[in-house]
């Protein structure tokens, strides 16, 4: 393991995708000298060659979203993120929070109408708009009254040069950031000429931000995004999240990016979904398939053990005197089997996981402390993992579950890939089978 990432190889050798989101995040100041924003870069300590602007970005706003989280990485402030022209007019960009974001168009985008229509859609979406490494340009006139900030790259202008660029662009009426200011002395010649933000090595230099990648397997985003193009029902899409634990718990982080000041708590992977919205799990899995390699397949012992461990409470909340009549009770024993394991497969902090994640109080009793009834049968699923038989049995007892019926369901949990993943055998008592968890 390097210091920074976690290294992985394919059957040919080559290094596989990080398994660590690296994101670089530069303050923006100003005038006041106070953190107003920050400018979200992508890093890789696998890989020395850049990637091509659309993969870069892609990474930079899925690790903002469903890796990090909005408010972990902005902390309440305003994320620049660059966009090339491909990603530019992509929907999956209206994923972000207008709120949260400006959408920083790379100096390589050329104006024309395309651009100007989807300036003024983005606008109207509440998006704010910033061209970035900018120098006035007669062709962007039609362009600037549409965009809220030009970025203006210090070490493209003479000092003498600056004060009269400074003066075209304030005729568009936008407010202007000095890039790549280095120095004190800088830093005062901006403000005297009107700045009104800051950025550069005088302020501070790109910090890392570093948080676990958990995988979603390029092969699960083309299958997920298959079934939303036909509509399939949310049984359906539920299962294809199923399949990886990664994916389960970048769609919850992903629901508490986009639905900022939601009130509802989460209790299943279902109600996630649904309070996402079928428009939006669109726009992340296709910003998803820009970033992914699919090179990554799903047959890790690790994940087998938390997919065996999530079905099994699954079941056993089927059984459970206290949970069997409540309606979405196995969906909740299934979330907290799946996030249970995020520690030993991901190696995340739990009390970072549901800091990030808006999560029932049982559920996060559950996860946390082990306790309420969920904590009970979580208990229980270790007991048996470690064949702790007397402790489990003791559980057994206290929960008024036979021996028998528990050894039952955690056979359909071993079996939860079905012979030549078909589907799993009906759960004890007849429940109708649930789909296998992969395909």
């Amino acid at each position: 393991m390097q210091s920074l990432v976690l290294r992985r190889s394919r059957a040919d050798g080559k290094p596989m995708e990080s398994t660590t989101w690296l994101i670089g995040r530069q303050p923006i100041l100003d005038r006041e000298e106070r953190v107003w924003g920050y400018e979200l870069l992508f890093r890789s300590a696998d890989d020395p060659a850049m990637p091509d602007a659309t993969r870069a970005s892609a990474d930079v706003i899925l690790g903002t979203l469903s890796g990090m989280g909005v408010e972990s990485l902005l902390g309440g402030k305003r994320g620049f993120v660059n966009v090339g022209r491909e990603l530019l007019h992509s929907d999956a960009l209206l994923l972000l929070p207008p709120q949260s974001m400006v959408i920083e168009l790379l100096e390589s985008i050329e104006p024309d109408e395309a651009l100007l229509a989807r300036c003024r859609a983005l606008r109207g979406a509440g998006f704010a708009l910033a061209l970035d490494d900018h120098r006035y340009d007669a062709r962007f006139e039609p362009i600037y009254p549409w965009v809220d900030l030009v970025k203006v790259d210090l070490t493209f202008f003479r000092p003498e040069e600056l004060a009269a660029e400074v003066k075209r662009l304030r005729g568009f009426q936008p407010r202007l950031l000095a890039e790549k200011v280095e120095t004190a002395e800088q830093f005062r010649a901006c403000r005297d000429l009107g700045f009104d933000y800051f950025q550069g090595y005088h302020f501070a230099r790109p910090a890392l931000v570093e948080r676990k990648k958990l995988p979603e397997g390029g092969s699960a985003m083309l299958r997920l995004m298959g079934l939303l193009q036909e509509d399939a029902d949310t049984a359906r899409v539920e299962a294809a999240f199923r399949q990886s634990p990664g994916l389960t718990y970048r769609l919850l982080v992903l629901v508490n990016s986009v639905a900022v000041g939601s009130r509802e708590r989460i209790r299943s992977v279902r109600q996630a979904i649904t309070l996402l919205g079928r428009r939006q799990l669109k726009r992340w899995v296709q910003l998803a398939l820009f970033s992914a390699d699919g090179s990554r397949g799903l047959d890790d012992p690790l994940l087998d053990a938390a997919a065996v461990r999530a079905t099994f409470l699954e079941e056993l909340c089927r059984l459970h005197p206290r949970l069997r009549s409540v309606a979405d009770a196995p969906e909740q024993g299934f979330l907290v089997g799946i996030l249970s394991l995020l520690v030993a497969v991901y190696a995340v902090d739990m009390q970072e996981v549901v800091a990030q994640l808006h999560l029932a109080d049982a559920t996060v009793a559950a996860l946390v402390k082990r306790e309420g009834t969920l904590g009970e049968l979580l208990l229980l699923a270790e007991h048996m993992e470690r064949q702790e038989l007397q402790a489990a049995y003791e559980q057994l007892g206290a929960a008024g579950i036979s021996r028998a019926r528990a050894l039952e369901a955690q056979a359909a949990a071993f079996a939860w890939r079905g012979p030549s993943g078909a589907h799993a055998p009906p759960g004890p008592g007849g429940e109708p089978a649930r789909p296998s968890l992969r395909a």
